[in-house]
């Protein structure tokens, strides 16, 4: 929950507010020691970070959607970013991350 939160780009307290739980709650969520939201919470906190409950609470995707079992949170928070936008700022979006790709592609493979 904690890398969404920060790829969310919200404060806890926004998190809060909008999944209509406690700061504290939410504070508790992410302590070392903390708790396991209860399914309602999980389902609310889950709709506002826009990923599933399982991945919130596993880190992981489930089997129906292999595909994006391996993306990381600041991928899906670019793809809901997008959706948001206009058809035609899609477009331009999508074809600004191919651009990128392409010249990615043309330099090799990253140094790690």
């Amino acid at each position: 929950m904690k890398a969404e939160l920060s790829y969310s780009g919200l404060l806890v307290k926004e998190l809060a507010a909008k999944a209509e739980v406690k700061k504290h709650t939410i504070d508790n969520y992410l302590s070392v020691r903390g708790r396991m939201p209860s399914a309602d919470v999980a389902v609310r906190i889950a709709r506002v970070l826009g990923v599933t409950v399982e991945y919130l609470v596993t880190g992981q995707e489930t089997q129906k959607n292999p595909q994006f079992a391996h993306f990381s949170p600041e991928t899906r928070k670019m793809a809901r970013v997008v959706e948001g936008l206009r058809p035609e700022r899609r477009r331009l979006a999508l074809s600004l991350v191919e651009s990128i790709k392409t010249h990615e592609d043309e330099l090799g493979p990253c140094p790690e």
